[in-house]
């Protein structure tokens, strides 16, 4: 049987996810190359042990102990090709961190990206969830992606069209554990306009002369508007948004706004997307705290980890504003964070 060197047991995770959960993952390894990441598949597969792909962990809940082999993605690679023009494509590997690229092509001029600066985790994760921020979101920028397919075993490339991007969503949730993201490029411009239609960035940068600003500009705003709002999970353990804002029939969101004439959200032509920190606060959990969890007091979409609170903990907090604000609104809260294992893979594991 094929053993990486790296192979680790029994390794604790606690670092490794932003909401700081003390899970443990029965085996560990962290992969530089793909070369790497299809050896720890291959030992995996061997050994007859689920396997599942970390970035930076910021986007999922551990449930419990991971029983299986947890692969982190740490391919580095930071370059530009085909630079024409305006326009260069910037290729990036899975393991980058995310909001360190952001900067890096702000300030090289480059535009496209600089609204999503200061969302945690890595380059690898952010097509999966097709991150977004801010009137932006990744589709709008991305090109391809590599892959390995655990299919075939064999990588390959997935446009844009083929990643089948909608609203926090792509084919990489719709298949999960498929695909294996091991490059990203981006198409970014130098002369493309600026989004600053939304609320928060308009009012930022009401008196500003919008003409003269750089793409390090608008994310130097983008890091102060959302730091006034959103916890660092360095200080306060947290997922980032932890619910999807849910999109809803037309019909619906005007039957809404008579009974709540300032019910936040944005209509379509035939639906309308409402802003679920809105309705979590309606619903009084705005600042909610118990001795472990809780709701940030400045952002009700954010569930917060007080004092070494554990998956389960998370879990049921978010259970109770689901029903919360399905019983007042009849509107179902979907989660954003993925829950990682079942009873059968998340037990505890000897110490």
């Amino acid at each position: 049987m094929i053993r990486p060197v790296q192979v680790q047991e029994n390794v604790f995770l606690g670092e490794m996810n932003s909401l700081g959960i003390a899970a443990r993952a029965q085996y560990f390894v962290s992969v530089t190359s793909v070369k790497a990441l299809q050896e720890a598949l291959e030992w995996a597969s061997e050994k007859s042990v689920e396997a599942l792909i970390l970035g930076g962990g910021s986007n999922l809940v551990f449930a419990g102990d991971y029983r299986g082999l947890i692969i982190r993605m740490a391919i580095a690679r930071r370059c530009w090709e085909h630079v024409d023009g305006d326009e260069a494509t910037l290729v990036l590997g899975a393991g980058e961190n995310w909001h360190e690229v952001v900067m890096y092509a702000a300030s090289a001029g480059y535009r496209g990206i600089e609204n999503l600066a200061l969302i945690p985790g890595t380059v690898g994760a952010a097509p999966v969830q097709n991150i977004g921020a801010y009137g932006a979101e990744l589709r709008d920028t991305l090109l391809e992606v590599s892959a390995l397919d655990r299919h075939t075993g064999k990588e390959i490339a997935l446009t844009n069209s083929l990643c089948h991007f909608s609203y926090r969503d792509s084919v990489f949730k719709h298949e999960p554990g498929r695909y294996v993201i091991t490059t990203v490029r981006l198409r970014l411009s130098r002369s493309r306009p600026f989004q600053l239609d939304y609320r928060d960035l308009a009012e930022y940068f009401d008196r500003q002369d919008t003409r003269s600003l750089t793409p390090l500009d608008v994310a130097n705003g983008v890091m102060a508007v959302r730091r006034r709002k959103l916890p660092d999970p360095a200080q306060l353990p947290n997922a980032g948004s932890f619910f999807k804002n849910p999109v809803i029939p037309l019909d619906t969101w005007h039957s809404l706004q008579q009974s709540y004439p300032d019910i936040a959200g944005h209509p379509g032509d035939d639906n309308a997307k409402v802003a679920a920190a809105w309705l979590i606060d309606q619903c009084g959990w705005k600042g909610y705290r118990n001795g472990k969890v809780g709701v940030h007091n400045r952002q009700a979409l954010v569930l917060v980890n007080h004092s070494n609170g554990n998956g389960q903990d998370v879990l049921s907090l978010a259970e109770r504003i689901r029903k919360d604000v399905e019983a007042r609104f009849g509107i179902a809260l979907e989660m954003e964070p993925g829950v990682v294992g079942s009873q059968a893979s998340c037990q505890p594991l000897p110490l």
